[in-house]
């Protein structure tokens, strides 16, 4: 598997979170090294993921119908082998906040 297959799923999730939330920011990162041997890993990676969307369309949103959007969003990579992703999901003021702290 070369560099590019390995970050294709990446590009995926990242090119479809920004056409479908219209974000401020989109951060996609492939953490599967870090769950080798664990449930759901796989031997060429692409199945954990840390993502992390700030986004106005969050605002009024739990964090479980944001979480939900997302896995619904990405309902066909979890069909082709994304077992996990770790979500962060603001508006732009949460984020601002959270930047702002220590």
């Amino acid at each position: 598997m070369t560099a590019r297959d390995s970050s294709l799923r990446a590009h995926r999730i990242q090119d479809l979170l920004q056409a479908r939330l219209a974000p401020a920011e989109v951060l996609v990162q492939d953490d599967s090294h870090l769950h080798a041997g664990h449930a759901g890993a796989a031997p060429g990676g692409q199945t954990h993921y840390s993502v992390r969307v700030v986004s106005p369309g969050f605002a009024g949103q739990s964090r479980v119908a944001r979480s939900r959007a997302v896995h619904a969003l990405l309902d066909a990579e979890f069909g082709s082998g994304l077992h996990a992703l770790s979500l962060r999901l603001l508006t732009p003021e949460e984020a601002a906040a959270a930047d702002r702290r220590p």
